[in-house]
């Protein structure tokens, strides 16, 4: 009986793990057509049968793609937003956090409350009265509408961070208070520090909303030298004909800082999230 026990733990983890490899095969396969179409000619990207691997491997797609379009105006335009905008969450997230964490205060369960039905609300509901606001104040074909939102923080965002001090014993700040630290001190001195793997899943996340936000630069910026990647990117398109083997070349070169960002903080940005579990 036991042998046959044995027996059947190890056809399941061999299902199991075939199981995975799959799910990850039709994951990854995606980004590896996207890899392989960056090294083919235009026409070898449609050849059929559909080959995987170039007949033969084109290394001038990069070099001319960056010539094709502003790509390096787009990438500094990309770059700037996305600064500013992870900046601005990392400095307000963790103060509102805090504070409906943290600190006693009159209607801190009813702000929390309102922070996740406003996560229930789609952008397609709130964009157009938000153009009209901004093209009122003169803000269109401007960053601003792009970056001041993430100075007032995201719900989702907020939510992650409370609920990991949440989980951080009230007897730290206590002893901290005790001892003559004011609420600033203990927020600087305890909070932030062991807040630093919350507050990276919290950056990574602000990171990918950013650097490959289509909709709202789409809505807002219309001025050809102020556009992003994602904006950029669609000069390969055209009325009558695509070039696929430059666009998946210049994609190519945008996903790359997400995966060289992810495989560097990949440590701290699953510990984050283990360690900001959403409870009510």
């Amino acid at each position: 009986m036991a042998d046959m026990g044995k027996l059947k733990k190890i056809i399941f983890n061999v299902l199991f793990f075939a199981l995975v490899a799959c799910l990850c095969l039709v994951f990854f396969s995606p980004f590896l057509s996207m890899v392989t179409t960056s090294f083919k000619t235009n026409n070898d990207a449609f050849t059929v049968p559909v080959r995987l691997l170039p007949r033969e491997w084109i290394f001038t797609n990069f070099p001319e793609a960056l010539n094709t379009i502003p790509y390096l105006r787009y990438m500094g335009n990309t770059v700037f937003i996305t600064a500013l905008s992870v900046l601005g969450q990392l400095i307000v997230t963790p103060m509102v956090a805090y504070s409906l964490s943290k600190i006693k205060w009159g209607g801190s369960k009813v702000i929390s409350g309102l922070l996740m039905a406003t996560m229930m609300i789609p952008i397609t509901v709130t964009m157009i009265p938000l153009y009209k606001i901004y093209a009122a104040i003169g803000w269109t074909n401007t960053y601003i509408p792009l970056i001041l939102p993430t100075f007032f923080g995201k719900a989702f965002y907020i939510i992650l961070v409370r609920q990991f001090f949440s989980g951080v014993p009230n007897s730290l700040f206590e002893a901290a208070r005790i001892d003559g630290a004011n609420e600033a001190q203990r927020f600087l001195l305890i909070a932030l520090p062991l807040s630093k793997p919350a507050l990276t899943t919290v950056g990574i996340y602000a990171f990918l909303d950013a650097w490959s936000d289509y909709l709202m630069p789409m809505i807002f910026i219309t001025k050809p030298d102020k556009f992003t990647l994602s904006l950029g990117m669609q000069q390969f398109l055209s009325e009558y004909s695509t070039d696929w083997a430059k666009l998946m070349a210049a994609a190519v070169m945008f996903v790359l800082p997400v995966i060289v960002l992810f495989s560097v903080f990949q440590r701290n940005f699953v510990q984050g999230i283990a360690t900001s579990g959403l409870k009510a």
